[in-house]
């Protein structure tokens, strides 16, 4: 299970992030890119580099045979995958370790069970974690929908028994809008998962979308540490995070931890994951879903614990045991995380690739950005708009908030328009402060 050389399975940010903990693990590295990212940093910067193909990702980063082919000719003998592409394909985890190469994720068996919503929804509920009011199962047709909708009252929300991102959900307050939106829910599900299958739960009003982190062994220890708030989201898509949440308290997080580690626990994970769960405006919790992999907003919990993430995930992989135990973590002040994407707020958030002509970092005390753009970089159209992450800590809640809203003055990326001046409005809104916050939070600005 040791391995010297690993090989990244991603690009942008997250491959650089890959490397650099690998570098100060002493591993050797090798990056894949496609045809249009030959000039990236995480191609510059790893030890070795390997082109798997054209710019589209169904030809290079999703393209299993080539990505194993690098890994086999490189000798690298370990996969990180990342998140996205194939970070959360139990296929691509069995190929390789059918092949003698190390995947750093969790079982094949644990993806799969996980990345299916239902199945997911079933093992928690019997491991005895909250779930939300919901169908049994999925939803054959709009009939059973209308059925179910009767039994848990409107409002309701459809979503993709495979899916996640928010492609395949659609919210119905009556039978006009379930039915339009089961069809719309079904070809959406079908198009983004290749799977069309439906299942509906109560939707929660003005709910919180909060995370506990998990890490866990193949020595029978496994630590959860503490929360993310990840309220602030559009379109399903998260926007900010943040470590602690503002309306936890340690009781509350007593429980959260309680039922995240129950949840790896009863299934036997090892690995870093993520347990997911809504709470209402009373402090009730119900588990949504767990991500079978590292997240984008991981350097937020890093902040405040001080736990390196993605090299306990390495480790882990190598079958060495997590180096913190839960009486060790503490959570030491507050962590806010921005994701600066290449979009035009003013135009509905439309993506703008393009030329990078000139890019200045934000510094100073506290303040960590996660990138992987130069200037002279040209963003391409093919790939996520994820171009940075800046993550502010501080001391307090509203010494982070300054922190960030300094930050982000302090960014300077020309040539191409960023929500950055979104994240300020967000930074200095009266409620942002004050913690009022929900998923509903931008539609509500």
């Amino acid at each position: 299970m040791k391995f010297e050389k690993i090989l990244i399975a991603n690009r942008g940010e997250i491959a650089l992030r890959i490397i650099r903990a690998a570098h100060e693990l002493d591993l050797k590295t090798v990056a894949v890119y496609s045809e249009i990212d030959s000039e990236s940093l995480h191609a510059r910067l790893a030890d070795e580099a390997v082109c798997i193909g054209p710019a589209p990702s169904r030809d290079s980063y999703l393209n299993i045979t080539r990505i194993i082919s690098a890994a086999e000719i490189t000798g690298a003998k370990a996969v990180h995958p990342g998140y996205g592409f194939l970070a959360e394909n139990p296929e691509f985890a069995e190929i390789c370790e059918s092949c003698g190469i190390t995947f750093i994720g969790p079982e094949p068996a644990h993806i799969r069970a996980m990345g299916d919503k239902i199945k997911a929804k079933e093992t928690m509920a019997k491991a005895g974690l909250p779930g939300i009011p919901g169908s049994p199962g999925t939803i054959e047709n709009i009939r059973a929908a209308r059925r179910a909708c009767k039994e848990i009252g409107y409002p309701a929300i459809l979503k993709a028994a495979a899916g996640g991102g928010g492609k395949g959900m659609r919210i119905a307050r009556d039978d006009e809008e379930l039915d339009a939106g089961f069809r719309i829910a079904q070809a959406e599900a079908k198009a983004a998962f290749g799977d069309s299958r439906i299942y509906l739960e109560k939707f929660i009003t003005r709910p919180r979308h909060i995370e506990v982190q998990i890490l866990a062994d193949n020595h029978g220890h496994a630590v959860a540490l503490g929360e993310r708030e990840c309220s602030i989201q559009r379109r399903h898509q998260k926007l900010i995070e943040e470590s602690p949440s503002p309306v936890v308290d340690e009781r509350l997080r007593q429980r959260l931890t309680a039922s995240a580690l129950t949840a790896v626990q009863s299934i036997g994970y090892r690995s870093a994951g993520t347990i997911e769960f809504l709470m209402d405006e009373n402090k009730n919790y119900y588990f949504m879903e767990m991500n079978t992999r590292i997240q984008v907003e991981h350097p937020v919990t890093e902040m405040v614990t001080g736990v390196d993430i993605v090299k306990e995930q390495i480790k882990i992989a190598m079958g060495e045991e997590i180096t913190i135990r839960q009486q060790d973590v503490q959570l030491r002040g507050h962590a806010i995380e921005c994701r600066i994407n290449a979009e035009d707020p003013e135009r509905n958030f439309v993506p703008v690739p393009g030329k990078i002509v000139f890019f200045h970092m934000p510094q100073g005390i506290g303040v960590r950005f996660d990138t992987h753009i130069f200037a002279g970089y040209t963003i391409p159209s093919q790939y996520d708009s994820l171009i940075g992450k800046l993550v502010c800590h501080g001391n307090t809640r509203s010494e982070t908030i300054a922190r960030m809203g300094r930050a982000l003055a302090e960014i300077v990326v020309e040539g191409i328009n960023t929500t950055i001046p979104f994240h300020r409005k967000i930074m200095a809104h009266p409620k942002f402060i004050l913690g009022d916050i929900s998923t509903n939070f931008i539609e509500e600005m």
